[in-house]
């Protein structure tokens, strides 16, 4: 599986528009990608503004392409995304999964 990482940050007023959306506009859409396995979504207070970090998960290269396109490593951001950011990486990291919750929770 591969963890696609990427960071924005918006200030606190544009953040709650933000949060709502990346959870009704952009990941549903994401749903609909062949060998998407699901995401995190997580946010912190970070000074004057609020930084998040959206981690999805993906089945395989092939897929995060099917995702991004060929230049997977660019970040995906919808217009209405970026109206709300005050800053944000322009290019995704891509991370082999090791381990995972899953795995490290259960008890044998």
């Amino acid at each position: 599986m591969i963890a696609r990482v990427w960071h924005g940050w918006t200030s606190r007023q544009n953040a709650d528009a933000y949060e709502r959306h990346l959870r009704t506009k952009v990941l549903p859409g994401i749903l609909r990608v062949k060998g998407y396995r699901g995401a995190h979504l997580l946010r912190r207070q970070d000074g004057e503004e609020v930084k998040f970090i959206a981690i999805t998960y993906f089945e395989s290269m092939d897929a995060v392409r099917g995702f991004a396109g060929p230049e997977y490593r660019t970040a995906v951001i919808s217009e209405e995304a970026q109206t709300l950011l005050a800053r944000c990486d322009q290019q995704a990291e891509h991370y082999t999964v090791v381990l995972d919750p899953e795995a490290t929770s259960r008890k044998e």
